[in-house]
């Protein structure tokens, strides 16, 4: 018998994954977060429930399918960011095209999706918790662009300010989506609110972390 191919038996990993994740989003939708069993999502998409647990190691993993992007996308955005640029600018620059783009990553997740966050406890506790990260792994890459002394708190505020910027905007499209409002209205809203909440940051974050 031969041996699977990596490359084939990396495809099937990430197929079933994707299985896992879509079938419980729609129990999630179906009969909220915290009355879905993992046994329940193991039946719908056929698969064992170690199966389940061995992919997704919390519940809440498969309704956040993009954490790990969400999480990492700051600090990508800035250590990509263009000779000249700004790690403010850099992110307004990126934020502004997830706008145009409705990207899922940035909130535009659909009514249906919000509600399901808004109506559970834990996955506004997961979300949370990525916020966190998302600014953790910025702080850690701007002391890193930097050069900034261990003891230099300048980075670790500047995350601060960055992401909490970040955070009221997905907040805001989450509210905007949760009142039924089309993904074309919150964009032209946001787009608004975007300049607004960046301009704030002008005069203190202008000129900080110029590549």
């Amino acid at each position: 018998m031969g041996i699977e191919p990596m490359g084939l038996r990396e495809s099937k990993k990430q197929e079933t994954r994707q299985l896992i994740s879509d079938q419980a989003t729609r129990l999630f939708i179906e009969n909220g977060f915290e009355a879905t069993t993992i046994a329940e999502i193991a039946a719908a998409a056929r698969v064992a429930k170690k199966t389940v647990t061995n992919y997704f190691a919390r519940k809440e993993d498969m309704a956040f399918d993009h954490q790990d992007e969400f999480a990492a996308g700051l600090a990508r955005t800035v250590a990509s960011r263009a000779e000249g640029e700004s790690a403010l600018a850099a992110l307004r620059r990126e934020f502004l095209g997830g706008v145009e783009r409705h990207d899922p990553v940035i909130g535009f997740s659909g009514e249906v999706f919000a509600r399901m966050i808004a109506d559970s406890p834990t996955l506004l506790g997961r979300l949370r918790d990525l916020h966190d990260r998302r600014e953790d792994a910025l702080a850690g890459l701007l002391a890193a662009e930097t050069a900034a002394a261990p003891d230099d708190i300048t980075p670790r505020a500047a995350a601060a300010q960055l992401g909490g910027a970040h955070r009221v905007l997905f907040q805001r499209i989450l509210d905007l989506t949760l009142d039924g409002q089309s993904n074309e209205r919150i964009a032209a809203t946001v787009s608004v609110a975007a300049h607004r909440v960046f301009d704030l940051l002008e005069g203190s974050l202008g000129d900080y972390a110029v590549k």
